[in-house]
């Protein structure tokens, strides 16, 4: 059966269920605090059922889903011709980009639960038990359409692994309608679509699938972040980002379903905050620029299409708002890790 492999190294995995957050884990603990003791103690017990299977309670027996269903944005999207939203990798011997290389989060996940996506079936299997409803450009609202579209002629049931990973694009919008609107409204805005997308992973939980959804990571850390943050001067646009970014995360993990069994929380923004605070420490030499060359389209970037200097191993970002392999790498172990150790 085919596996999904990588070019990159494997970065440790970052532990999902801490006893307490790590010393300086500063942009979500300042929201927090913002919030008061009431909505720190609902935080804290949202991260601990939803992210950790009620305490950290290990699964009875493995769970072995016999289908891994991918909602999103570009991040963890195939296109039909293999193409992914990241550096391709490209076969030595044809010099083609070779889908099974440099594997987004969404195949590392399945990969290793030994499916694959028609989008990437090489080895032409009869009946892929993967499903992509990964999109360019999708935000929280498109993925509610597309669950609602998969319900009207499928279900979600137990041996279901759905991973959902999407925000990024609400940032985004929400961010270009500054400053004809307010900074509150926005920041308000952003909490409505993490509560938004609770709703939908609360949805699928109810309708007995089993949910993995990963926060965002802070925009205001991207390469596009970074950037506005010096051409922009009116406020500080880099803290702005994260603001967004936060009221997004925090929201929605306040609204998820309470259960500590259907669902599972991945948290990428601890991840790449802690990989942009100590690159060296996890093997990065760029945290702040996009890898892929401006005049190449993303979808066509490959290891033979890099900046100069740039590399597929040790730059943090692939494009303006989009990770590289080894990020992807990563996150998709984590959403690995998830699926394996909560109690579905």
């Amino acid at each position: 059966m085919q596996r999904v492999v990588s070019q990159v190294p494997s970065a440790p995995s970052a532990g999902l269920c801490p006893t307490r957050p790590p010393r300086g884990s500063s942009k979500l603990g300042t929201a927090l605090r913002s919030l008061g003791k009431r909505g720190l103690a609902a935080v804290a017990a949202a991260a601990l059922i939803a992210g950790c299977g009620g305490g950290g309670t290990a699964q009875i027996a493995p769970f072995s889903p016999t289908r891994v269903i991918a909602f999103g944005d570009e991040s963890g999207a195939i296109l039909q011709s293999g193409k992914k939203y990241t550096i391709n990798g490209v076969n030595p011997d044809t010099l083609l980009v070779d889908c099974k290389l440099n594997a987004v989060w969404s195949q590392v996940l399945s990969g290793n639960f030994g499916m694959v996506f028609p989008q990437c079936n090489t080895d032409f299997e009869a009946l892929p038990q993967g499903i992509m409803y990964a999109a360019l450009g999708d935000k929280v609202a498109d993925v509610q359409a597309k669950i609602d579209a998969h319900l009207s002629n499928d279900r979600f049931g137990p041996k279901d692994m759905v991973a959902i990973m999407v925000g990024v694009n609400d940032i985004l919008e929400l961010y270009r309608q500054f400053p004809a609107v307010s900074r509150d409204s926005l920041v308000n805005e952003a909490k409505a679509r993490g509560k938004q997308l609770a709703d939908q992973v609360n949805r699928i939980a109810n309708a007995n699938g089993r949910v993995l959804v990963s926060t965002i990571f802070d925009v205001g850390l991207t390469p596009f972040g970074q950037n506005e943050g010096q051409q922009q001067t009116d406020i500080d646009r880099v803290t702005f980002l994260n603001d967004l970014s936060t009221a997004f995360n925090v929201s929605m993990r306040l609204n998820l379903l309470n259960d500590g069994r259907l669902i599972g929380l991945v948290l990428t923004d601890e991840t790449v905050q802690q990989i942009a605070r100590f690159p060296t420490a996890f093997g990065y030499t760029n945290v702040t620029q996009a890898a892929c060359r401006t005049d190449i389209a993303l979808q066509d970037c490959t290891t033979n299409t890099l900046q100069a200097d740039a590399s597929a191993t040790t730059w943090l970002w692939a494009g303006d708002t989009v990770l590289g392999p080894a990020a992807q790498q990563r996150i998709g172990s984590l959403f690995l890790s998830r699926a394996r150790n909560n109690p579905f």
